[in-house]
């Protein structure tokens, strides 16, 4: 952790909701004129798509990989980025490049990665988004450099509906391979993705109020409006209460570190939440000078 130069953290797998995270801090970035770095999580997996694809088909016979785990991810050299941004605020980046349009702008192929370059100097944060953000692990102990971690996770059965939907409606996957998807990922899921929510500062967990008992089957996605969302506080000392329950309409706290918001809710709740903490880091950083 860096006073000089903070680093925020979001947590969550694909689907579960992290855009509407980085929406909302993006307005707080915009609104008090915080200039983020910005890191996606993607850009720190080791092979990209052919490779992995490969690496899949041979991993049947040694045991399974997914994007889920430390095998198919430089979480060694993520840890590094951060701690060389936490003590010099500088640090090297590329970016995946994820479909047709990304691949326009930068001249190359979907599913492969741009060169490694350094990172533009001067800016007041470093903003992470993907699955790693909370890893500790033999191989590299992310979490440790991080002063605001975000964990965004939606019940399972809620993420399993999304996964399917998306796969199958966006990248034309059948659904029999996005369920053999699921099956190989959960190992990691269990051991890898799981265990970060419980070193997250703030956790937000989507809950669909609608019957999603068998999401094999689910023909919608619960919409915002059919969920709510539950925002954990690991440390609640400082969090006024009071004033989120007044703000954020139909909301109640549901124990001493919870408060239950209508799914509707979950950007301004996180405008509330997220903004005098990001203020208070910007204050720290012009105290280290």
């Amino acid at each position: 952790m860096s006073n000089r130069h903070p680093i925020i953290a979001v947590t969550g797998s694909s689907g579960a909701g992290t855009t509407t995270v980085m929406n909302s801090f993006a307005h707080i970035f915009r609104r008090e004129n915080i200039d983020a770095r910005i890191i996606e999580g993607d850009s720190f997996h080791r092979y990209d798509r052919a490779e992995m694809r490969e690496r899949m088909k041979n991993a049947r016979n040694d045991g399974d990989i997914s994007h889920f785990g430390p095998d198919a991810n430089l979480l060694a050299e993520l840890e590094g980025l951060f701690q060389r941004y936490g003590e010099t605020g500088a640090g090297r980046l590329r970016k995946y490049i994820h479909d047709d349009a990304e691949a326009a702008e930068h001249g190359q192929a979907p599913g492969t990665f741009t060169p490694w370059k350094d990172m533009a100097p001067d800016s007041d944060l470093l903003f992470y988004e993907g699955l790693h953000g909370g890893y500790v692990g033999p191989d590299a102990n992310v979490a440790r450099h991080v002063d605001l971690l975000v964990g965004v996770v939606p019940i399972v059965n809620l993420e399993w509906i999304q996964k399917l939907h998306r796969d199958q409606n966006m990248r034309g996957y059948s659904h029999e391979a996005v369920i053999d998807t699921i099956l190989r990922r959960m190992p990691d899921y269990v051991n890898h993705i799981c265990p970060q929510f419980s070193r997250t500062h703030v956790n937000f967990q989507r809950v669909p109020t609608v019957d999603t008992s068998n999401p094999f089957i689910a023909k919608d996605i619960p919409s915002a409006d059919e969920s709510m969302v539950v925002i954990r506080f690991a440390n609640p000392k400082g969090i006024d209460f009071p004033y989120l329950l007044s703000m954020l309409q139909n909301s109640w706290m549901s124990r001493p570190n919870n408060i239950v918001v209508p799914g509707g809710k979950m950007g301004l709740a996180m405008q509330f939440i997220f903004t005098p903490m990001i203020l208070r880091l910007m204050d720290h950083k012009r105290r280290a000078g």
